[in-house]
């Protein structure tokens, strides 16, 4: 837990921290869309050197970003194994038995590779930089054209606004119920893969009851204060542009009039 690092906010004077958290979530959404159509070097290359840019103007250091990636590294190998040999096609260049690695299986795990590392340290970067607090006002800002057709924008910000509040909460939770399974003489890291697995089920009755106790607590706290609607709610600190936005606005413009060149050159 000490090493995951998305959906964490880091304190900083950089550049990317001057910046609106709505254009902020803009550029990510964009990003990770044009990422999914992605199909050839070039592409990749270009969407690499736009995040190294990004990261370079988050002011943290790249050790911070390595420490992101650890955790979701699993996830990574499992993807890039299906691809790697369940993919058909020709020439093929490795076969023992029911394992194949071909060509197109190859390249199609190296893209994976890459799309999955550029979404999360672009994920990363933008969660280092912006408070929660700031993504949930900028979501319910980017999402007030939905109030035309009576979407609850305002509730779902402040479930969201909730949600990303409590998220270092159950993690200090569930570092609290560890320690104390410890104490206790459980061992969570050694063993067989289904002993560890029954070990961790003690974690989970504790955690969600803590959990429930929290947001009850909450839903009290707010009811006995006169909370009705997320519809008035004034703020203390106010969305809005600055020139910083625009050079980024611009900067992801040209980003995307050259990927999609390349992508219509190949």
């Amino acid at each position: 837990m000490n090493n995951l690092v998305i959906g964490q906010f880091t304190p900083g004077k950089a550049w990317l921290y001057r910046v609106d958290s709505r254009t902020k979530i803009l550029v990510t959404v964009v990003y990770v869309f044009l990422l999914i159509f992605a199909n050839t070097w070039p592409a990749y290359a270009l969407a690499t050197l736009f995040l190294a840019l990004t990261l370079v103007l988050t002011g943290q250091s790249l050790g911070l970003y390595w420490r992101g990636i650890k955790p979701v590294m699993w996830l990574i190998i499992f993807t890039v194994c299906l691809q790697l040999f369940f993919t058909g096609g020709t020439p093929i260049l490795f076969h023992w038995q029911f394992l194949k690695i071909t060509l197109p299986g190859l390249i199609n795990a190296l893209y994976v590779v890459l799309r999955f590392v550029l979404i999360v340290l672009m994920s990363t970067a933008l969660t280092l930089t912006t408070p929660p607090t700031a993504i949930a006002s900028a979501i319910e800002s980017l999402l007030k054209p939905l109030k035309v057709i009576k979407v609850p924008v305002a509730e779902l910000a402040l479930m969201l606004s909730i949600a990303l509040r409590f998220v270092p909460l159950l993690m200090l939770e569930t570092d609290k119920v560890m320690k104390a399974q410890k104490s206790r003489g459980m061992s969570l890291s050694t063993g067989s893969l289904i002993k560890r697995s029954k070990a961790v089920l003690p974690l989970l009755i504790p955690l969600f009851i803590g959990a429930l106790q929290r947001a009850l607590d909450l839903a009290n706290a707010m009811e006995v204060r006169g909370f009705e609607s997320a519809d008035n709610r004034t703020r203390y600190r106010v969305l809005s542009f600055s020139k910083q936005d625009l050079v980024a606005s611009l900067g992801t413009g040209l980003f995307v009039l050259l990927f999609i060149g390349l992508l219509w050159i190949n």
